[in-house]
């Protein structure tokens, strides 16, 4: 081949390549513009390698919200903070009376964990609102559309962010159809769609301020007539009839991003007839996680929910819902983590499964932080 020749067929191959690299740029751009802006990375499911420096006892530490009376932080909080055998608290209305007080406790609870402490709290609007100071007033059953609700939840967020607050336990995900709904006012009005299209637009407002929402109570509550934190309760809906409303209205919100999900204390024998659903590997690995395609952090209702209390002793249901698939365990009470982090610390380091349950469960946590700009 002659020198010319080389050269021409070089330049043709570059123009090639070239072209090739337009094209796939160009299709980007399409595929983006296609889903309405830049399509965030989905997060894949964690392995089972422990991260760098994590110890057992705080790789366990990593599952557990606690609570605390009063408004400021006991020794005792901000020490297992300090020394990772905490991720974080839930703060309400007896914890937040006003915005000083407010921001003063959780600046503190960060300095205490270096930057790393989830604060939650229950802001979903109307009368379940612990900081009764800030947004949003109106409860969601009060939202007309997809444009409100996500105006709604951005002035929550934003207030949330201003008070040092990064998880939010809402929006409620649930279809309140039913006559008599335990969550009726509190659950977005309408249909299964209209409640998909509004908990979509709350979870992308939400995203926009960084602050954590959770899509509640999975795999759906609002069949139920009493409340889990009262009494044992039983959604006996089918589970063709729970994919067809209950359901969807989570997969909008999966498919929205998502950063966390609560799990439901009541029994769903569609599901599983002999777990409730925060304690079902059924409801949450093989439903929630394999067939919804959820991979972010699932957090417990109240592990102290009469639900749970009538079946076993927090311990034990802790330890049955970390073995289910929860991430998060959420203790309301002030004692609760004397009795869990001993029972998990305990069965993590005797059973080799548990303990690689644990790790998976700690690394999601820590990819949740990471999202929300934790240290």
């Amino acid at each position: 081949m002659s020198r010319d020749a080389h050269r021409r067929r070089r330049a043709a191959a570059l123009s090639v390549l070239a072209l090739a690299a337009v094209v796939a740029v160009v299709a980007g751009a399409v595929v983006g513009s296609s889903s309405g802006g830049p399509s965030r990375p989905r997060p894949h499911p964690p392995k089972d390698k422990p991260r760098p420096g994590l110890s057992l006892q705080r790789r366990v530490g990593q599952l557990l919200v606690m609570s605390f009376d009063g408004t400021s932080a006991p020794p005792y909080v901000l020490r297992r903070l300090r020394d990772g055998q905490g991720t974080g608290v839930i703060l309400f209305a007896k914890n937040a009376p006003d915005a000083a007080i407010t921001r003063a406790l959780t600046s503190r609870l960060q300095r205490a964990a270096r930057g790393t402490a989830l604060v939650a709290t229950d802001q979903e609007g109307g009368s379940i609102r612990s900081l009764g100071f800030s947004a949003p007033e109106a409860s969601q059953g009060r939202m007309g559309d997809a444009a409100a609700a996500g105006q709604t939840a951005r002035e929550a967020a934003h207030g949330l962010r201003a008070n040092g607050v990064n998880v939010n336990l809402a929006p409620v995900a649930d279809v309140a159809q039913a006559p008599g709904s335990v969550v009726a006012g509190r659950a977005f009005p309408g249909d299964a769609r209209s409640v998909a299209g509004m908990a979509t637009a709350a979870m992308r407002a939400y995203e926009r301020e960084r602050v954590g929402a959770t899509a509640k109570h999975f795999p759906g509550l609002g069949r139920a007539t009493e409340n889990t934190d009262d009494a044992p309760v039983t959604v006996a809906a089918s589970r063709p009839a729970l994919e067809g409303a209950d359901l969807v209205p989570f997969r909008a919100a999966i498919r929205a991003g998502a950063p966390l999900v609560m799990s439901s204390h009541a029994l769903y024998p569609g599901l599983d007839p002999r777990r409730i659903a925060s304690q079902s590997a059924a409801v949450l690995n093989t439903l929630l996680r394999k067939e919804l395609g959820f991979h972010g952090a699932v957090v417990t209702d109240s592990i102290e929910a009469q639900a749970v209390l009538d079946r076993s002793d927090i311990a034990t249901a802790a330890e049955r819902s970390i073995a289910a698939g929860n991430d998060l365990i959420l203790m309301t009470g002030s004692g609760s983590f004397n009795e869990i982090q001993p029972k998990l610390l305990a069965r993590a380091r005797t059973d080799p499964k548990f303990r690689a349950t644990v790790t998976r469960a700690a690394n999601r946590v820590l990819t949740l932080k990471k999202r929300l700009g934790l240290n």
